[in-house]
């Protein structure tokens, strides 16, 4: 089946200009590709920053963009590649190095950490030419468009899939982005979007996905069940055959999408699969929810959703459909905060948001398309520490902490880190443990996690939260971070006891706030 492919290439994100240059350009440490931040089960386990923090590159060729990879300090070194132009298989080769390990065939993030791929200036297109993970963690795409990748014929690449993810890869966020092919299979395409032998943790957001056989998967067979813990929301999925996505075993939250034209069947919940679908636009489309090709069940829970003029084939042994009277059979637990958008409104907000070079917009979750607060060319913070008023005793709210605690603050630790869900514009994570009140780290909205975390287990019975002057912190959960945990809830700040435990990260989910959270030290103890 032949499908016209339409490319969008021609609004440019403002303010940003490129070089052309095969070479790799180092400028100083920008923002990693703001948009209100990252969304859905990529802010779990950890939360997925990309590049944050570390250098940026430009780089117009898919030499250039591998080159960056390899020219790093070690293969975590965080890096914000700013990609421009047309990268194909003409310009792309395999580069060698400590840090990397790269392919001529694809552009290949394999055993890597702690990266940005995000097109600017006038467009980035990877035409023929797909993006492949690997064994890799952290990783966040933005506003590209992947194009007309093949699995046979020619050229090759990628299996086949415009982003394709595989082998114990977490946290990744793809986001704005556009992934069309010009056919099926029988014209040498695969997925737009797979995921396959232990991928976790991963959001699509505000994205196209068009003109293809299939859209994607969730584990490349039956026995494939430790995927999981998926997002996909205001994408818009036109003119597919299947697979939007299919899903066997683990979690998917599907919420806000657009989907038109589908021609063979929509999500596809099988082997064990649970799929929460909220709010979504169904229209002229074929057996958009339920299990098919197959007896292996899956499930999902629905509510306000929209079919028009969806039509259901019947029922039959290896044949599920959800409609036409679609009810839930089962119940799915979201960790995170998201708001929905009435699906009335998902077509006019998915149409003016999704895809590249769309300027990053999102919803403000009220039907409104709104423009990022920071692009991806915008400065990060001056070096200088966002900074609050010196708590005093009439400032900081109760209950604090009189005096500093018995024992070793294990948040001071050599091997102590900090992240979180997300963190406001001018503060940082690592702000909760530099032993300085006027520093702090907020969360982008009223709630947030923020966590410590070590190389190797400590054991903590006890917590000190010391909030910065004007903070509000209402109801929170002490969680395991390695295992997810309850350890205690409660409210307020101060200090928190618990039964001792073993673990490499201990986090505080701030669920409600009377005003912005502003944790100045997130201490720990052992007793």
């Amino acid at each position: 089946m032949k499908r016209p492919v339409a490319v969008r290439l021609s609004a440019a994100l403002a303010g940003t200009a490129l070089a052309a240059a095969v070479g790799v350009a180092l400028q100083a440490p920008q923002a990693a590709a703001a948009t209100g931040g990252v969304t859905g089960y990529a802010t779990q386990n950890g939360g997925t920053t990309g590049g944050a923090g570390g250098a940026t590159v430009q780089a117009s060729t898919g030499t250039a963009i591998h080159a960056a990879l390899c020219n790093r300090a070690s293969s975590s070194t965080p890096i914000i590649i700013q990609v421009s132009g047309t990268i194909n298989h003409g310009n792309t080769t395999k580069v060698s190095g400590d840090s990397c390990n790269t392919a001529a065939d694809k552009i290949e993030l394999k055993e890597i950490s702690n990266v940005t791929i995000i097109g600017v200036g006038g467009g980035a297109v990877f035409d023929q030419l797909g993006i492949h993970i690997r064994d890799s963690s952290n990783i966040i795409i933005q506003n590209v468009t992947v194009r007309n990748v093949k699995k046979s014929g020619s050229p090759l690449s990628n299996g086949g899939d415009a982003i394709g993810m595989e082998s114990t890869v977490r946290r990744v966020w793809v986001d704005h982005v556009t992934l069309e092919a010009s056919g099926g299979e029988s014209e040498g395409y695969d997925g737009l979007f797979d995921m396959k032998d232990d991928v976790q943790y991963v959001t699509l957001s505000y994205s196209i996905l068009r003109n293809s056989g299939r859209g994607g998967l969730i584990g490349s067979s039956e026995s494939d069940t430790g995927n999981g813990f998926i997002t996909f929301h205001h994408n818009y999925y036109s003119n597919i055959d299947s697979r939007t996505p299919l899903l066997r075993g683990g979690i998917a939250h599907i919420y806000n999408n657009h989907y038109s034209g589908l021609v063979e069947s929509g999500i596809n919940s099988r082997a064990g699969a649970r799929a929460k679908v909220d709010n979504n636009y169904f229209q002229n489309s074929k057996d958009v929810l339920g299990t098919f090709y197959t007896s292996e069940a899956g499930y999902w829970q629905v509510s306000g959703n929209i079919f028009n003029n969806v039509t259901w084939s019947s029922p039959g042994s290896e044949n599920n459909p959800a409609g036409p009277n679609v009810v839930s059979n089962t119940t799915v637990s979201i960790p995170y905060a998201y708001t929905l958008d009435a699906a009335s409104c998902v077509p006019s907000v998915v149409a003016a948001t999704a895809g590249a070079n769309k300027g990053l917009q999102v919803s403000n979750g009220s039907c409104t398309p709104v423009s990022p607060t920071a692009g991806p060319s915008s400065p990060a913070p001056s070096p200088s520490r966002s900074t609050a008023p010196s708590p005093s005793a009439s400032s900081v709210p109760s209950p604090q902490p009189s005096s500093s605690p018995s024992g070793t603050n294990l948040s001071l630790a050599s091997d102590a880190g900090a992240d979180g869900s997300s963190k406001a514009s001018g503060t940082s994570y690592g702000y909760v443990k530099d032993g300085n009140l006027s520093t702090f780290w907020s969360p982008t909205g009223a709630t947030g996690d923020i966590s410590v975390k070590w190389s190797s287990a400590k054991t903590v019975s006890r917590i000190v939260i010391r909030e910065a002057s004007g903070s509000g912190i209402g109801s929170w959960q002490v969680l395991n971070g390695a295992t997810g945990a309850v350890l205690k809830s409660g409210s307020g700040s101060g200090t928190i006891t618990f039964s001792a435990t073993s673990t490499t990260k201990v986090t505080l989910r701030i669920t409600s706030s009377s005003a912005t959270p502003k944790v100045a030290e997130f201490e720990t103890y052992a007793s």
